[in-house]
C-alpha cells in the first residue's frame, strides 16, 4: 500500500453534472502517481453529495492499493442517472460519469 506524504499538489476540475457542478480535485505525489480524488457537488447536503464523497473515498484507496486508473475509469464510465448534460462536446451521464472523465485524463498513454 502506498502511503500518503504529508503533503501533496492538486488539482481541481469543474464538471457540469444532473446534480449540478462538482468538483474533482486529484492530488499527486511528488514523483507523479495519482493517490487521492476528493469529489464535491456545488450544492451542500443530500444522498447524491453523500454518494459522491463515498465514491471519492473508495477510489482513494483502490489508488493507494496501486488499482490503475484504467480499472477505475472502466467500471464508472459510461453510469447513467436520470439527468445526464451534455458539456464540452461531452455526455456526462451521471456524477460516476463525471469522476471518471476527469480520471481518464490522467491514464497511462497507451
Amino acid at each position: 500500500m502506498t502511503e500518503r506524504p504529508k503533503e501533496m499538489k492538486g488539482i481541481t476540475h469543474r464538471k457540469k453534472t444532473g446534480c449540478g457542478n462538482m468538483y474533482v480535485t486529484i492530488n499527486k505525489t511528488d514523483d507523479g502517481k495519482v493517490l487521492e480524488v476528493f469529489a464535491r457537488l456545488g450544492r451542500a447536503g443530500g444522498c447524491a453529495s453523500s454518494q459522491t464523497e463515498a465514491l471519492g473515498r473508495l477510489i482513494s484507496c483502490a489508488l493507494k492499493h496501486d488499482i490503475p486508473i484504467e480499472a477505475i475509469t472502466k467500471q464508472l464510465s459510461g453510469i447513467r442517472c436520470q439527468n445526464p448534460v451534455g458539456q464540452d462536446d461531452q455526455l456526462v451521464g451521471s456524477c460516476s460519469d463525471a469522476i471518471a472523465q476527469v480520471l481518464s485524463k490522467y491514464e497511462e498513454p497507451k
